[in-house]
């Protein structure tokens, strides 16, 4: 009689506005394919490599908790203290050179990414432990490959815990968020909710202290509920819904391109872009031990998403740029996921499943346009705009199998070989059988080599523009540089990686990793166009590589880590979305190879905490030697470096409540990230300067 209950009380969760996300683990029935070590958070390796053979960069609570923001530091901004992950605007990371294309799971259960914007999905605080895995994955990942996010919430049986905090600060910083994990009898929940206002919304286009017409407000919400249907069965309920919305930064003194004598032209200062963001998702699981060798894990989902731009209302963005564009995308899907694992003997375990989804794209776009007609700007100002309107839909359908064998061949050696399939059937229509394969060798308990392969298939994300858009604003300002524009092709990837992970002593861990990926049609994307919304093309082939280094260190009161890699990124040929380019950069691209817009050479990241009898001391910093810049992405944007740090203190006498003192920026340093040029590169983007936080939680 409880699940029902249990059902309808989720039901009536999820109706809200305001969704919690979570999710489960219990130990009994271990279904995620990476197993992490168990030993305690905080001398837990963050450089190591899973029992798979791939590199883990490990996150425990406790690292969380020990960034100088604590449980408020975004997502994103966590993932930057891991190896070979890039720091871009609009709060985009890439991973190993690679544009996107990260995977997302919660308690070993894929979440289907949604449409690319400046706002988080994932509230932080709801992690109890999270792994970065990169490198040649085995059979049980597909599609989304550069790296996979895998996070964990509290599971049953853990400590009842919760905890709300405010934040306040600089920039008009107000955050308040909420956590709430607990067991009651065979139900177990993992709740939390936070909202977030500033004046911090995306990246400031000048590099002054404060950006124009740049606020933010965002709330987010994830929540878990479990329930133990027996001793070998778990049913559960997962939902997460973020909501935010974001001013487009102004810059000052720009001189429109039409003025006109119909209306008044506003001031570039002046001007009214906005862009609404929102996410949710939904998971039904059932978890089952069918016998003490044989688990599984059924999983229904549904995701939803939804990216609206709002141009100026006074026409602003049609006088500066020659378009003023609302644009509305809708992605929705709806999918099944299992996975299957079987220990056949002490040496061979067996792993097998699939993920079958269906996705419906949606694109309502209006535009004012002038018409050309071979018009000089002085007729402009008398001229009406036309409105273009270039809507469209689209659907695919998605299929992915897999069946892998961890074999424990030898002593000291383990291999993780196996087999995927996946298709795509839609706009783009292609699949691939894909071999994956990792060596293991642990010739004792200090010392892990890994060595592995991977064939990568990934298909376009479904929000593309075809050939109807080119040619809807053919004659008019927003005209496309070319007319081409083939379909967007899957890319393929062969990927080989190589590393070693060293125990030096109980309080140092080292490791040293190495990649190597050839990809034949390679997918990149870029903002074309005056709206902030990117969309994909296809180079005809590009190389990626690097290296990373990594060492954590843990020794009584102190603890920190610090990563150093080197990438290098490169394409030729502009295989498809030609119409983004210009014949000149078509022509360098045909017969240069050229840096990613993403690439970058050198990257340092690192953090330092000491925990006093008083106050806790924390660091983190982030280097990076500039991104790619100038025409067809010939030149490098200058080196840059950040330092955040905190004070705080546990009033042990009053509740245990702490007290934190955040300072974002350290040394008030401006730097930039984009300059505005570069391949499908917008507007100036310069990082946040100086910001001080005072944040205060009180456990319950």
């Amino acid at each position: 009689m409880k699940a029902p209950f249990i059902l309808c009380t989720v039901l009536l969760i999820t109706a809200s506005p305001f969704c919690v996300q979570a999710e489960e683990d219990p130990p009994v029935v271990m279904m995620s394919p990476v197993i992490v070590n168990a030993t305690p958070p905080e001398k837990t390796n963050r450089n190591q490599v899973s029992t798979q053979g791939v590199s883990q960069y490990h996150f425990s609570d406790t690292d969380i908790q020990s960034l100088p923001q604590g449980d408020n530091t975004p997502l994103n901004e966590i993932l930057l203290q891991a190896p070979g992950v890039v720091q871009d605007g609009f709060g985009q990371i890439h991973v190993r050179g690679n544009h996107g294309n990260l995977q997302y799971r919660l308690n070993g259960i894929l979440i289907p990414s949604g449409l690319s914007g400046f706002g988080q999905i994932f509230d932080s605080r709801m992690i109890s432990s999270m792994n970065l895995l990169a490198g040649a994955l085995p059979a049980d990942y597909g599609y989304d490959t550069a790296g996979v996010v895998d996070m964990h919430t509290a599971g049953a049986g853990s400590d009842p815990y919760g905890e709300i905090a405010v934040s306040a600060g600089s920039r008009d910083y107000f955050q308040t968020g909420i956590l709430a994990n607990g067991t009651r009898g065979k139900l177990s929940y993992n709740l939390s909710a936070s909202w977030l206002t500033n004046g911090l919304g995306i990246q400031n286009p000048q590099g002054g202290l404060n950006a124009l017409h740049d606020r933010t407000q965002q709330t987010n919400g994830f929540g878990l509920l479990a329930y133990d249907v027996n001793t070998d069965e778990q049913i559960s309920v997962m939902f997460g819904q973020a909501s935010n919305a974001f001013q487009i930064p102004n810059r000052i003194g720009l001189a429109p391109q039409y003025n006109s004598t119909l209306t008044s032209t506003p001031l570039s200062s002046q001007l009214n872009d906005q862009q609404n963001e929102l996410n949710s998702f939904q998971v039904l699981s059932l978890k089952s031990r069918l016998s003490s060798s044989l688990n599984t894990q059924w999983s229904l989902y549904h995701r939803m998403s939804q990216i609206q731009y709002l141009p100026d209302p006074q026409l602003g963005d049609l006088f500066y740029t020659g378009v003023s564009s609302h644009i509305t995308r809708r992605n929705e899907a709806l999918g099944v996921q299992n996975d299957t694992h079987y220990e056949v003997n002490t040496e061979h375990t067996l792993s097998w499943g699939l993920m079958a989804q269906n996705e419906r794209f949606l694109t309502d776009n209006s535009s004012q346009v002038y018409y050309l007609n071979q018009l000089n700007n002085a007729n402009y100002a008398s001229s009406l705009p036309v409105t273009v309107t270039n809507n469209s839909n689209s659907n695919s359908r998605y299929l992915g199998l897999y069946l892998s064998d961890k074999w424990q061949f030898m002593r000291h050696w383990t291999m993780n070989y196996g087999l995927r399939f996946d298709e795509v059937a839609g706009i783009t229509n292609a699949n691939q059988l894909s071999p994956r394969v990792n060596f293991l060798y642990q010739p004792n308990q200090r010392t892990s080599w890994h060595v592995g392969y991977a064939n990568y298939f990934t298909p376009p994300a479904n929000e593309l523009i075809n050939t109807t858009t080119v040619a809807a604003y053919a004659n008019t300002t927003n005209q496309s540089p070319s007319g081409a524009n083939l379909t967007v092709q899957a890319e393929r990837t062969q990927y080989f990686d190589m590393g070693v992970d060293y125990r030096l002593n109980s309080d140092w861990n080292l490791s040293w990793d190495s990649y190597y990926s050839y990809v034949k049609d390679l997918q990149d994307e870029g903002q074309f166009g005056n709206a902030l919304i990117y969309s994909a093309f296809n180079y005809n082939e590009g190389v990626i590589y690097g290296s990373e280094w990594s060492a954590s260190y843990h020794h009584e009161r102190w603890s920190g880590n610090v990563n150093f890699a080197v990438s290098r990124a490169e394409a030729n040929g502009v295989a498809t979305g030609q119409y983004n380019f210009s014949a000149n950069e078509i022509n360098y691209i045909a017969q240069n190879w050229v840096y990613l817009d993403h690439d970058q050479r050198y990257t340092l990241s690192g953090s330092l905490l000491y925990r006093g009898k008083f106050l806790n001391y924390s660091l983190d910093g982030l280097f990076g030697s500039g991104l790619r810049s100038g025409f067809a992405n010939t030149q490098t944007l200058p080196a840059y470096a950040t330092l955040n740090g905190s004070l705080s203190h546990h009033f042990k006498d009053y509740h245990n409540i702490e007290a934190r003192l955040t300072v974002l920026n350290l040394f008030d340093r401006s730097y930039l990230l984009r300059d505005g040029t570069g391949i499908g590169v917008g507007a100036p983007q310069y990082g946040f300067r100086r910001t001080i936080l005072m944040t205060m939680s009180y456990p319950f």
